[in-house]
């Protein structure tokens, strides 16, 4: 009995305490902390974006020299003409003997030669990682590659026959660092080196002079040397204030968040910065957190007090005047008289009252004061009644802690600056999704570039070949004018339109199913020596997959890529192709995000309803120029307010959890009151009141071992003392209040 009212008090007392602590706890701050973990996650997105250029470039460098076939007769200048002639313009490149470091040809710009050491580099079977060196003021980022070319053939010998080993040569790519893009009026970008200076630098907009804050790059090198070995470490930190408005700035490391890679020995970072409006709400909730905190101590006060003299007490009672009972039944002697003499109490309400005058029956009964007494059926309140009332107490408090009190207004709880960060952090995604794209069109065009003049075998070759290094691909297939598959490799294609597109470019080929059919497209050129095109397309479909992979990034929510109709294309959660998006202020937001006609558009945000309350939802136009631009794609974003730290959603938040704790911990101990106390005294009730009524056949069997059980024992010595009394009676003897037996003979 007593663990289920002591834990319901004290739980309900730790739900208040948590109550204050929790609310207590919410400040406004001069610059919100959603707003400094935006810029932490833009910083994050603009590093990941610098990452992947750099390591996209390196895997073209290594490729290239994979896939270069050199003969014996290959001299450096022809071989290295044919290594840079693809990709990337190029700076510099330059071909050296991995064996002696001699340099054998370059091209554009000279290649730093401080920062090359052939031998040693080209030294191992790993892959090079591109390594960052200064040359005439200006930093350079060198890739590197293997190319194996066959010993020399000797004149003097069978020409099957060579002379000496292959040969290793060593190609650098010098280039200069990735441009970056700064996104969100007045935001900065810069990139630093591992000493904090200034690398490449990008502005949207006109910067305010607030954010020109030149300790910065020094407190983010500092930031990121304290984070340890943490390869993706990023952060946020609060700049100069200037006129009312406070410079928030994110760093980020330029470096592979899932282990090794290209970028982790470069020590590139990404600082990003933006002016904000400092904010001038006043949020207070600890006089909230107090009066809802004193206002449950005060029913907790109630419930003890309730729960101790209508419950506690009373079944305490019953079992000292059962026991005292049964003693008097089972020892017997001098003191059975006087046990049996006293009655027993009635107090409480319900089963504990009707309990008592059934065992006071039974006393009188047992004295041979009086027969068997018939009870009138149960009425008035008993302990479910009470239980029910403890709970509807605990609930007026805790329902308007969930559904009522500290609902965060969706017009104000969210600033600007957040919808800003939203925005920008949309527009990034969207330049990822064009960047992979984009790149899947390179990729085709340089398979396409190969294929004229090749037979059928060495088509099905170099396809295979780029379905093997592009893994983005599911398949790569060759069309001809009338729309007729002549060539493929790979699944199944899911293309269900037939006519062939004129020209270049991304699209989709399929406009139902379950699976969205986006596929990059290039004309073949026309080979050597031949008057007229051969009407062949090449397309590349892309595996859905693989940009369902790159949409998830942290703190940005639900990612959509829709087409034009603002139809799901691919999406970072589980959807169907080609479905409209799941709310209908998503698809108008989008629809606000579409320019006029042949233009691209451009980026919008709102704070909208969603299914499980307000969201920071956000659209931006796919590409702005490019092969993507003319779609009208969108990428479109949505992110639950209550995921921010804001101190309108936390106090939201906190309140809802404070009333679900303590609904939840007075559901759960009354409900145990009233499984281990309530439902046996309500069940021992009617057994005591059939005993008292005569039925002394009925065996009582106590379920557990506790007060309630206690008392159920006493009743069942009580029945066997009745039960014995009635067989004396009716054997001619008689028994005494304790239970001994005498011969009832006449006497004189």
């Amino acid at each position: 009995m007593r663990p289920p009212i002591a834990s319901l008090i004290v739980l309900l007392l730790v739900v208040a305490a948590l109550t204050v602590i929790g609310l207590g706890g919410i400040s406004a701050e001069r610059v919100p902390q959603a707003v400094l973990n935006g810029e932490q996650q833009i910083a994050a997105d603009t590093a990941l974006s610098t990452r992947t250029t750099i390591d996209v470039e390196a895997r073209s460098v290594r490729r290239a020299a994979n896939a270069f076939v050199a003969t014996g007769t290959t001299t450096p200048a022809t071989a290295l003409k044919a290594l840079t002639s693809t990709g990337n313009a190029a700076h510099g490149s330059a071909l050296f003997d991995a064996r002696t470091g001699k340099l054998l040809a370059s091209g554009g710009k000279t290649v730093p030669s401080t920062g090359v050491d052939a031998t040693a580099t080209a030294s191992g079977h790993n892959a090079i990682p591109p390594r960052m060196v200064t040359s005439g003021g200006t930093r350079r980022l060198l890739y590197f590659a293997r190319v194996t070319v066959p010993a020399q053939v000797d004149a003097n010998q069978d020409q099957n026959q060579q002379s000496g080993a292959d040969r290793q040569w060593l190609l650098v790519v010098s280039e200069t660092l990735p441009a970056l893009t700064a996104y969100g009026d007045g935001r900065t970008a810069v990139a630093l080196d591992a000493r904090g200076e200034t690398l490449v630098t990008a502005v949207h907009g006109t910067a305010s002079s607030a954010a020109a804050d030149s300790g910065l790059p020094a407190a983010a090198v500092r930031a990121a040397k304290d984070s340890g070995r943490d390869s993706d470490a990023s952060g946020s930190m609060l700049g100069a204030s200037v006129g009312g408005r406070r410079t928030v700035a994110g760093w980020a490391q330029v470096a592979s968040a899932t282990g090794p890679g290209d970028t982790d020995g470069l020590g590139l970072m990404v600082l990003t910065s933006r002016a904000v409006p400092a904010t001038t709400a006043n949020a207070d909730y600890s006089s909230f957190a107090l009066e809802a905190a004193g206002a449950l101590a005060g029913i907790v006060l109630v419930l003890g007090l309730v729960l101790r003299f209508f419950v506690q007490q009373p079944l305490l009672q019953l079992y000292l005047s059962s026991s005292r009972l049964a003693r008097a039944v089972t020892e017997g002697g001098p003191t059975a008289f006087e046990e049996l003499s006293r009655p027993v109490p009635a107090t409480g309400l319900g089963e504990p009252v009707r309990i008592a005058r059934a065992l006071e029956s039974l006393r009188l009964q047992l004295l041979g004061e009086s027969g068997p007494q018939e009870f009138p059926p149960r009425r008035g309140p008993g302990g479910r009644a009470l239980a029910v009332l403890a709970l509807v107490l605990v609930a007026c408090w805790a329902i308007p802690m969930i559904f009522l009190l500290n609902r965060a207004n969706t017009t104000t709880a969210v600033p600007a600056p957040v919808l800003s960060v939203q925005q920008a952090r949309t527009e990034i995604a969207a330049n990822r999704i064009r960047q992979s794209l984009d790149q899947s069109y390179t990729d085709l065009s340089d398979a396409a570039a190969a294929l004229p003049g090749k037979t059928g075998t060495a088509r099905t070759e170099i396809l295979r070949r780029a379905l093997n290094d592009h893994k983005q691909y599911r398949s790569l297939y060759l069309l001809d004018r009338s729309g007729d598959e002549t060539l493929r490799v790979g699944a199944t294609p899911l293309r269900t339109i037939v006519h062939v597109p004129r020209g270049s470019g991304i699209t989709t080929v399929n406009t139902s199913g379950r699976i969205p059919a986006i596929a990059a497209y290039v004309q073949v050129p026309v080979a050597k020596g031949k008057t007229s095109a051969p009407g062949v397309v090449l397309f590349g479909e892309i595996d859905v997959k693989a940009l369902n992979s790159i949409l998830p990034r942290p703190k940005l929510g639900s990612v959509w890529v829709t087409d034009g109709d603002s139809k799901v294309l691919a999406a970072s959660v589980g959807y169907r192709a080609f479905q409209a998006l799941p709310d209908a202020g998503l698809t108008r937001l989008a629809r606000a995000a579409k320019g006029a006609p042949g233009t691209a558009g451009a980026s919008a945000s709102a704070v909208l309803s969603g299914s499980s309350g307000p969201e920071v939802d956000a659209a931006a136009p796919l590409a702005q120029s490019g092969h993507t631009a003319g779609l009208g794609w969108h990428v479109v974003t949505a992110e639950p307010a209550a995921a921010l730290q804001l101190p309108a959603m936390q106090a939201e938040q906190r309140t809802i959890l404070a009333g679900i704790l303590g609904l939840t911990a007075g559901v759960a101990c009354l409900g145990w009151l009233y499984v281990v106390v309530i439902r046996p005294l309500r069940s021992v009730d009617v057994l005591v009141e059939r005993l008292a009524g005569g039925d002394r056949r009925t065996v009582l069997h106590p379920v557990n071992h506790d007060e309630v059980g206690s008392v159920t024992r006493s009743l069942e010595l009580i029945r066997q003392a009745l039960a014995e009394r009635g067989r004396a009676g009716r054997s001619g003897q008689a028994v005494g209040p304790s239970g001994s037996r005498y011969e009832n003979t006449p006497q004189g």
